[in-house]
């Protein structure tokens, strides 16, 4: 009889579609994790982005440790012969060896017709080179632990503005461009050598352009020209004031004063204040006038050499 078979086929049609339904709705009765993406958001608190990481965790440190254990790498040596027999690669050169060769052959070229440009920023060999890293009293590598130190210190935001005065090469300012929105970090440079390597060489090579950095010439202290309703969150000075005479500095912090916002704007400079050392009695009195209040100084240690830094603070007056 086709009657039997007829009930089969029609149980084994119940049968596969409660299976069916039963799959559907699994998901719902037991919802699984969700999975992250693989490009995730950048979280964001209000209309700002959390900013990234600006110290190493002691789980950074111990991590990097381990990587060079694991790597077997001898510990640095004190010796530069030591040191230097380690080099190898397939022209290994110093870099006034380097410097010599771009000289000569007019740059590293697989052309044919070498004499000729075939980039869009010729670069003079001594910036190729990074001459200019080794203009600094300390190594260059001292520019991180400024930038992590002054914007910790008063928990910097991407969207906040930053004047240094004094960028010189950018070892510290290539930091704070990376960091901050693009055109919010502004710079008075007086040395025309220190400009040439933060224009031609640093902003290109660490892939910085697009953050328009509003950098100046300039040794007058005239702040004006980066806008006269300008104000910014922080502005700096690493061991500038050092270097200017006593009339200018106080020329220089009593316009600097007109430029910090109220309230969170907050001026550092390292080292130490000259002319308040040695005239302190009349500090106090001078830096009332000029409308600036002092908060207290701060050191704070390298990461990767024994130094450390001084700094001193101060914020507009509070009346």
């Amino acid at each position: 009889m086709a009657f039997p078979s007829k009930v089969s086929a029609l149980l084994l049609f119940a049968s596969a579609s409660a299976a069916l339904n039963l799959f559907l709705l699994l998901p719902s009765l037991f919802p699984s994790p969700s999975c992250p993406t693989s490009s995730p958001v950048p979280t964001k608190v209000g209309d700002h982005r959390m900013p990234e990481q600006i110290f190493p965790t002691s789980d950074d440190i111990k991590w990097i440790r381990a990587q060079i254990h694991g790597n077997s790498l001898p510990d640095p040596s004190n010796s530069p012969h030591v040191w230097h027999s380690l080099r190898k690669g397939i022209n290994p050169r110093t870099r006034e060896q380097q410097l010599e060769d771009l000289l000569r052959f007019k740059g590293i070229s697989h052309y044919e017709d070498a004499g000729n440009i075939h980039t869009d920023l010729p670069c003079p060999g001594e910036l190729l080179v990074e001459e200019h890293h080794s203009n600094y009293g300390e190594p260059w590598a001292g520019g991180r632990d400024v930038f992590e130190f002054l914007t910790s210190a008063i928990s910097l935001q991407p969207s906040d503005l930053v004047l240094e005065v004094g960028c010189g090469t950018l070892r510290v300012g290539l930091h704070f461009i990376r960091y901050l929105d693009s055109g919010h970090y502004s710079c008075l440079e007086r040395d025309e050598l220190s400009l040439l390597a933060a224009l031609r060489y640093e902003l290109p090579s660490q892939g910085l352009l697009h953050k328009r950095p509003f950098i100046l010439k300039g040794d007058d202290m005239n702040f004006s020209r980066f806008g006269e309703d300008s104000s910014y969150d922080l502005i700096y000075a690493s061991a500038v004031f050092l270097h200017i005479p006593d009339h200018l500095v106080w020329v220089g912090l009593e316009r600097l004063a007109l430029k910090l916002k109220p309230m969170k704007g907050r001026i550092f400079i390292s080292h130490n204040i000259k002319f308040c050392s040695r005239i302190k009695k009349e500090c106090p009195m001078k830096l009332e006038e000029i409308g600036l209040e002092y908060v207290g100084n701060h050191t704070h240690d390298s990461l990767l050499f024994n130094h450390y830094e001084i700094w001193y603070e101060f914020r507009r007056s509070v009346k």
